[in-house]
């Protein structure tokens, strides 16, 4: 038995991607039998400019080949990634064209992963599971300029139905995307494996602690900076607004992080500090001196389907979670998660009175990480994939 797996982030990567298909190939080696092999096709560490991490093109382990695909270099634009995209699918066609697979999973946010996925599996007659992680058709309506729109959205609508229809099964990161999915492809068999709590993050132990004495708050944010987050839209004025209150810590990269240092001079903002991607055990540090953690997405109707990632790893440090964010994700954060404040996107006045309703304390949050432990999420999704093979 032979799987490929196709992901285009993979550790030591720095992304949602990367940390999600790690922890599926674990729960997947744990369940195949002892003759069955995993090829898994990535690329070389390339999520952030400004964070590299060395990692060999090619790890051989038992019953897994890891093959790391090196890209030109790039930053964020959409023809830089376009292009980089292109050398990944050469590479990977090219190294499964000789190859037979029992079973083909790609993983995707901007579609074409899973594109390239649907191709190989339909050239091989293989069975497909499709793991979709955004709406890339939906939401380049809000991020691109409509004339691009108009000429680009026609085909994309037609890859992703080419995409949907060749897979056994699609698996949706969130339950906000399954009335898109369902009304277009309403024959379609769908799971709901969400995103979840990694173990770094379980490791950490998180102590109730109920008094602050600080007179300057320490807010944390870590993750990307795009068109997406909208950090621009909301951190210099917020910043401004709790200047004697507040210090940002911003930490992070991406293609706004430019339109972010601009707006924050502009403001006059002293108290916004913008770091550069770091490792995930950093990381944690970061997040446990914190005394609130944030979270923002821009005000685009897509983004009122998605569930962030950055979510669970937030919720599972105990911390208060400060978040601009609206549709599925509010309302999930509402029902889950205790001490967490709600406000609308890119609103100065509504984040800042949601503020006021925080508790600044650290409280663990037992029953969130039990449910939503990654380890716990990918045991079941690997047993969803490995179902699709007895069936064929």
């Amino acid at each position: 038995m032979k799987l490929l797996i196709l992901s285009f982030y993979y550790q030591p990567d720095l992304s949602a991607g990367s940390f999600r298909t790690t922890a599926l190939v674990k729960a997947l080696l744990e369940r195949l039998p002892p003759d069955a092999h995993i090829e898994l096709i990535t690329t070389l560490p390339n999520r952030y400019s400004s964070f590299s991490s060395e990692a060999p093109e090619l790890e051989e382990h038992p019953r897994l080949t890891i093959r790391r695909i090196a890209l030109p270099a790039h930053k964020s634009g959409m023809i830089d990634q376009t292009k980089a995209f292109l050398v990944y699918a050469n590479r990977v066609r090219s190294i499964a064209r000789n190859q037979h697979y029992d079973l083909v999973y790609s993983t995707s946010s901007r579609l074409m992963t899973a594109s390239l996925g649907a191709f190989i599996a339909r050239s091989q007659k293989t069975p497909l599971y499709l793991d979709i992680r955004d709406i890339f058709v939906d939401t380049i309506k809000d991020v691109l300029p409509k004339k691009m729109i108009w000429l680009i959205k026609p085909a994309l609508s037609l890859l992703e139905r080419f995409t949907i229809k060749s897979a056994k099964k699609v698996n949706l990161v969130s339950a906000g995307f399954l009335p898109y999915f369902k009304t277009r492809y309403p024959d379609q068999k769908y799971s709901l494996f969400t995103n979840g709590i990694d173990d770094e993050f379980l490791d950490v132990q998180t102590v109730k602690n109920n008094s602050n004495q600080n007179p300057v708050l320490n807010v944390v944010y870590a993750g990307n900076i795009g068109e997406g987050q909208g950090l621009h839209n909301i951190i210099p004025q917020l910043a401004k607004q709790f200047t004697g209150r507040l210090r940002f810590q911003i930490i992070g990269d991406g293609g706004r992080l430019p339109l972010l240092k601009e707006a924050i001079a502009s403001a006059g903002c002293t108290n916004v500090e913008l770091l550069s991607p770091v490792k995930r055990d950093t990381l944690i540090q970061v997040y446990q001196s914190a005394d609130v953690l944030f979270l923002h997405l821009n005000d685009y109707d897509a983004f009122r389907k998605v569930l962030p990632s950055k979510v669970f790893e937030y919720a599972a440090m105990g911390k208060p979670i400060w978040a601009g964010i609206a549709g599925y994700s509010a309302n999930f954060v509402f029902d889950h998660i205790e001490n967490s404040a709600v406000f609308e996107p890119c609103d100065v006045v509504s984040a800042a009175k949601s503020f006021e309703s925080l508790n600044i304390s650290t409280i663990p949050r037992a029953g969130f990480i039990e449910r939503f432990a990654r380890v716990n999420i990918m045991r079941d999704m690997s047993e969803d994939i490995l179902s699709l093979i007895e069936a064929h």
